[in-house]
């Protein structure tokens, strides 16, 4: 299912076609540092974590991460969306792109999207947002967003600490 469309994106759903996309993306390096190893070394464990996260999330929720595709060639770039952790009381931003569409402005661009869809369908008023303490790169992409730093925070069971960013929203007036 389509969700947002953007000038040079798609974002929609997830499912379970997209088990070789998620299985390159979770196994990235860039992934494992910043975000860590999921252990997904398979197809069918590919597949196992697009039904247990984002397709639950969904069903659940009605938001997720979406899969983030070009609308030239219509192949995947990335994920982003929101998504709600137990260990978080807000609901937080998560994006990845695939190594060759970094620095594309693809992240910026299915950000701001996403973050004006969950505000104007979900009704949020604000988002929360994490990152590695060492992930520049997200950290001045949430600064673009207009996220404020919040602190340093453990998350779950994680031994590292983790950047808590957050962003209040406006809801629209409707006429």
């Amino acid at each position: 299912m389509i969700i947002l469309e953007t000038e040079r994106l798609t974002l929609r759903w997830l499912t379970v076609d997209d088990a070789a996309f998620i299985l390159e993306l979770v196994n990235d390096p860039a992934w494992i540092r910043f975000i860590g190893d999921k252990g997904v070394r398979t197809l069918r464990d590919a597949e196992n974590y697009i039904l247990n996260g984002p397709v639950d999330m969904y069903a659940r929720l009605g938001y997720g991460l979406y899969r983030v595709e070009s609308k030239q060639d219509k192949k995947p770039v990335g994920l982003c969306g929101v998504l709600k952790r137990d260990e978080l009381d807000q609901v937080d931003l998560g994006f990845a792109m695939l190594a060759e569409h970094r620095k594309c402005g693809f992240a910026l661009e299915s950000a701001k999207a996403v973050l004006t869809h969950a505000r104007n369908t979900f009704g949020l008023t604000q988002v929360l947002a994490i990152t590695s303490p060492d992930n520049v790169a997200s950290d001045q992409l949430l600064e673009k967003l207009g996220f404020s730093f919040e602190r340093l925070l453990h998350l779950g069971t994680e031994i590292k600490k983790v950047r808590l960013w957050r962003l209040l929203m406006n809801i629209p007036r409707r006429n």
